[in-house]
């Protein structure tokens, strides 16, 4: 958490919220946060003046799109955004602020302290890491079929740790997993090579109609997520799934279990979801 739903949301909001602004400066209050350049005052400096074109989205990261510079922003398990008048009381988790010079703040909290920032040249954050490496975006025009047939077939891994595996397909995390793969009725420890080509084109539209569904109700708010106006996602009660361990199944009225899959909590139902073959 949060997820690529979660993440596109908060893109979103803040796009409406601090597009056009301009940092007048900036203060950071937990060094360990900005992880490029390693020098948190050279951070600030490089910065102060830059305007905000846009922010973008990266899997589960968001690009801060500035005149000149661009900035990679992980939120890991608690990171949020909010934008706030300057003055307005400080929670003591707030480790970022991006002083704005309309009188704004766009501070970064995060009660977790997992969250990274690593700031770029344009065009050098898409070469380096963190997103050097990272796959297939799901909601993107050009994932296919015929492309998501040529991520997973050809990969003897269960099925699970596959659509986790950030260097394959992005933004699906544990929750829309679960989601997407018990609306195509599949097992999370079916092994990826073994699907049918009707396994496959199910799972591909219900990744592509979960994680839609799941933008459009503002994600998940499973936890601590909201958006970049401090609002909560709705997406949680539409969960078939997750989190609904010893409930009814919604298809069938079978009781859900819950299990570990690649170190992972994983919830499915044993009727829409049948145990494969191969570890019978």
């Amino acid at each position: 958490m949060p997820e690529l739903p979660e993440v596109e949301t908060v893109r979103r909001t803040l796009n409406d919220l601090i597009t056009g602004k301009q940092i007048e400066h900036v203060t950071v209050r937990l060094p360990r946060i900005i992880q490029r350049p390693d020098d948190i005052q050279a951070f600030a400096h490089m910065l102060a003046g830059h305007s905000v074109e846009t922010v973008e989205r990266r899997g589960k990261f968001l690009r801060f799109v500035f005149d000149g510079l661009v900035m990679v922003s992980h939120l890991r398990m608690e990171g949020r955004y909010g934008v706030y008048r300057e003055g307005e009381p400080l929670d003591k988790h707030t480790h970022v602020i991006f002083h704005f010079t309309d009188g704004t703040e766009l501070r970064y909290t995060d009660v977790r302290q997992f969250g990274t920032m690593h700031l770029f040249q344009p065009g050098e954050d898409l070469l380096l890491k963190p997103l050097n490496k990272l796959g297939q975006e799901p909601l993107d025009a050009d994932f296919t079929l015929e492309r998501f047939k040529q991520i997973v077939s050809k990969r003897s891994t269960k099925i699970k740790p596959l659509l986790l595996n950030q260097e394959y397909i992005v933004g699906i995390g544990n929750i829309y997993v679960d989601e997407s793969l018990h609306r195509a009725g599949i097992h999370p420890e079916e092994a990826a090579n073994s699907l049918s080509e009707d396994h496959l084109a199910r799972l591909h539209h219900a990744i592509v109609a979960t994680l839609t569904e799941a933008v459009n109700a503002g994600g998940s708010s499973v936890k601590s997520y909201v958006n970049g106006q401090g609002e909560s996602g709705n997406y949680q009660d539409q969960h078939r799934i997750y989190g609904r361990k010893d409930q009814p199944c919604a298809t069938c009225g079978t009781l859900i279990e819950k299990s570990v899959v690649g170190g992972r909590g994983t919830h499915y139902c044993p009727s829409c979801q049948p145990v494969p073959v191969q570890i019978r």
